[in-house]
C-alpha cells in the first residue's frame, strides 16, 4: 500500500455510502483524487460553485472538478421542454471514492447557482443548440 501524505476523506458509515473507499486504497496504483476531496474542501467547493457568475465560469468549475476528482460534471437540457432549472440535468458522474453525498450536493449547488443566474440558463440553452440548425 503506497504511503498517503495527504488527507482522505473519513470514512463514510458502512452501509450509507457506496464508494468503495477501502477497495480503492488497497490498490497500488488507483486514483485517489476522489478520496482527497474531505469534508472542509466539498464545502468550499460547494461555496466556489455558489459563487459562479456566467457561463465561462461555470465551464471553468467543470474543468477544475474533472482535473482535481477525476469526475465530469454534467450540465445539460433534458430530454424535455426546459421551462424551469429542474428542466436542466445535473449530474455529478460516479466515480471508485467519490461520496454520494458529494454526487449529491455538488449538482444541488449548481441547480441553486442556475436559479440566482438565469442569464446562465440561457448561454446554457444556447450552446447546446437550443435554436437548432437554420
Amino acid at each position: 500500500m503506497p504511503k498517503i501524505t495527504y488527507p482522505l476523506r473519513n470514512e463514510c458509515p458502512p452501509g450509507a455510502c457506496v464508494c468503495e473507499r477501502e477497495r480503492l486504497l488497497a490498490e497500488p496504483y488507483a486514483d485517489l483524487r476522489p478520496l482527497r476531496l474531505t469534508r472542509m474542501e466539498e464545502q468550499r467547493l460547494i461555496e466556489r460553485i455558489e459563487r459562479i457568475s456566467d457561463y465561462a465560469d461555470l465551464k471553468r468549475v467543470q474543468e477544475l472538478i474533472k482535473v482535481h476528482l477525476g469526475a465530469d460534471l454534467r450540465i445539460e437540457p433534458g430530454p424535455n421542454e426546459v421551462k424551469t432549472v429542474r428542466g436542466i440535468i445535473i449530474v455529478l458522474e460516479e466515480r471508485p471514492g467519490l461520496c454520494r453525498k458529494v454526487r449529491q450536493s455538488v449538482p444541488a449547488a449548481v441547480r441553486r447557482c442556475l436559479e440566482r443566474n438565469p442569464e446562465i440558463i440561457y448561454r446554457l440553452l444556447d450552446a447546446h443548440d437550443l435554436f437548432g440548425s437554420v
